[in-house]
């Protein structure tokens, strides 16, 4: 049997760096928002069998209004941090038939850059891979440590050479990604990604290739510019 394709998207977060009055997914950027664009790049992918959301319990400020047209279901499961909201997704993705051996993009919602070839690359390029994988690109910056004890002054140059910066959608098994969670959370760690899961696991997840327009919206002055490459750059 053909293993499916799931994608997650975690939006239970407030965005508390964004300098907004909501919670960052929900405000607009090239006319439309911000999670709209997350939802049409894999609503454009046909082959995944579900997207799911997964939003606050409390989330007062989603309409689903806003995205009609697009294919996705909703879960108001999120959890404390981005480690619980994805693991109450994963046992959600149950109610849609997703198994353990099914593949899961966990993907997220302030990347709203994300495209559906850059989607297609990164299952083309894990679709047949024992761990899976993720999304990154190579540092292109010089890296400098701060010595926070000498009032921000540079400590050292930390060597860049392959080191990647991780980026999303990660691509794992459901079962693999659900058992390396909650190992994690049994050993008291909140990791930051999923990759960080399954390195946990001992695993070695593989880095794909992204894209500079796939960053995630963090601070203020990152709507403009996510703003100008969604009304100017093609999502093809």
């Amino acid at each position: 049997m053909t293993s499916r394709l799931f994608a997650l998207i975690p939006c239970a977060g407030t965005g508390s760096r964004s300098g907004a009055p909501m919670p960052k997914q929900y405000r607009t950027v090239a006319g439309r928002p911000l999670l709209h664009f997350t939802l049409a790049a894999f609503d454009a992918c046909s082959e995944f069998a579900q997207t799911l959301v997964v939003l606050a319990p409390d989330d007062t400020h989603f309409d689903a209004r806003r995205f009609s047209g697009l294919r996705f279901a909703v879960r108001r499961c999120g959890g404390a941090t981005r480690q619980a909201s994805v693991m109450n997704g994963l046992a959600a993705l149950a109610e849609f038939g997703a198994a353990a051996d099914d593949w899961v993009l966990v993907h997220d919602a302030a990347r709203p850059g994300i495209t559906p070839a850059l989607i297609r690359s990164l299952v083309a390029a894990l679709k047949d891979d024992p761990v899976g994988g993720i999304m990154a690109l190579p540092v292109a910056d010089t890296l400098k440590r701060m010595d926070a004890a000498r009032g921000g002054h540079i400590a050292r140059t930390e060597p860049r050479d392959g080191l990647w910066q991780a980026q999303t959608p990660q691509m794992f098994r459901i079962g693999m990604l659900r058992e390396a969670i909650e190992r994690a959370q049994h050993d008291g760690h909140d990791l930051t990604d999923e990759a960080s899961a399954i390195e946990w696991l001992g695993h070695a997840p593989r880095l794909v290739q992204g894209s500079l327009r796939n960053f995630k919206v963090t601070y203020p002055e990152d709507f403009e510019l996510v703003d100008a490459i969604l009304r100017h750059s093609p999502a093809g």
